[in-house]
This record gives structure tokens, C-alpha cells and sequence, in this order.
């Protein structure tokens, strides 16, 4: 692991659950609020509980088992598990889980995606 992902993985796990709740519903104002977030990137584990604008029940997902994987050119994005408490969304995330997806090349975003990539990268 280089530096720099040790040092972005610290960030992450030192910023304040309040300061990613307030600049996520910000940006998702109007469309929705974010309750409840925890990222863990070592254990591939992220949870989300959200209500949607104008909805009154509460939507929340786990996701499990998440990477991507590059063979040097190209970069995939592989979701291991996921689960919801909607029957549609579980329906949903059943279609995307246990493949792997091809992240489109985009030259403008070349050095952000190759970052991520290697920040999740697929443990072996």
C-alpha cells in the first residue's frame, strides 16, 4: 500500500460521521437525506440508510465485497453482496452483484480512477 492510500485510508476513518452526513445532504438535497453512513474499507463493508424526497419510509443497504479490479489497461468494479430492506431494491441489487463491470476510459478522469482503483484494489 503507498503512502498515499495509507493516508486517505486514515481520512476516511478519522472524519466525523456528522461532517459526511452534512456534505452528502447537501449535495443530495432535494432528492434525498442521508441518516446513517459507515464506510469500512479494510472489511469491504459500506451501510447506508437514506428516505427518499417526499417518502416517508426509510431505505437501507449494505453492500459487501466490493473492488476493483485492473489488469493494468482496463478497470472493473466487482460487487460482492448486497442487501436491502426494499423487496425491489434487493430484486435490483441482484442483477448487479457477483459480476464484475467495466468502468468506462475516460482520459479527463484517468488519474482519479486509477486512485481508486488502487485504494480498492481486490484483496487476494
Amino acid at each position: 500500500m503507498s503512502y498515499k492510500i495509507g493516508l486517505i485510508k486514515m481520512a476516511i476513518k478519522w472524519t466525523p460521521k456528522a461532517m459526511v452526513l452534512l456534505g452528502a445532504n447537501v449535495v443530495l438535497r432535494g432528492i434525498a437525506k442521508l441518516l446513517d453512513f459507515n464506510l469500512d474499507l479494510d472489511g469491504r463493508k459500506a451501510y447506508a440508510k437514506v428516505r427518499l424526497h417526499g417518502e416517508a419510509e426509510i431505505i437501507e443497504v449494505l453492500l459487501e465485497d466490493f473492488a476493483i479490479i485492473s489488469d493494468g489497461q482496463t478497470h472493473r468494479i466487482k460487487l460482492g453482496k448486497a442487501q436491502a430492506n426494499r423487496p425491489w431494491l434487493n430484486n435490483l441489487l441482484r442483477h448487479v452483484t457477483r459480476k464484475t463491470w467495466k468502468i468506462p476510459t475516460m482520459p479527463e478522469f484517468k488519474a482519479q480512477i486509477e486512485f481508486a482503483a488502487e485504494l480498492l484494489k481486490a484483496e487476494r
